[in-house]
């Protein structure tokens, strides 16, 4: 179940971290309350996750979700550079996050 919480939460990561972008400064007000609530919970659930897997496999796997979802979610909707090279660099994220599980006792 921690694995489970710890993609939840890096999904949520990748939430918030969008969500910053509408907030304007945190000037716009429910894009602001969400904003700060997808960062509640995505520190909750990786707390809860936190209780069985190692903190640096944790937080290695939180981070890596959250970069590889903005990056993705910046070329969607805002029309980041979709360069080959930056691509590549994603899917070694990727595969990192992937190794990580793998070699994970939980």
């Amino acid at each position: 179940m921690s694995w489970v919480y710890l993609i939840i939460a890096g999904l949520f990561e990748c939430g918030w971290a969008i969500g910053l972008k509408y907030t304007f400064g945190f000037t716009k007000l429910i894009p602001s309350l969400l904003t700060v609530s997808g960062m509640v919970i995505s520190v909750w659930l990786l707390s809860l996750a936190m209780k069985t897997i190692p903190v640096g496999t944790a937080y290695a796997v939180w981070t890596g979700i959250g970069a590889v979802g903005v990056a993705i979610l910046g070329m969607i909707l805002f029309g980041e550079s979709r360069d080959i090279i930056r691509v590549v660099c994603l899917l070694l994220i990727v595969s990192g996050i992937v190794g990580l599980k793998l070699v994970s006792t939980e």
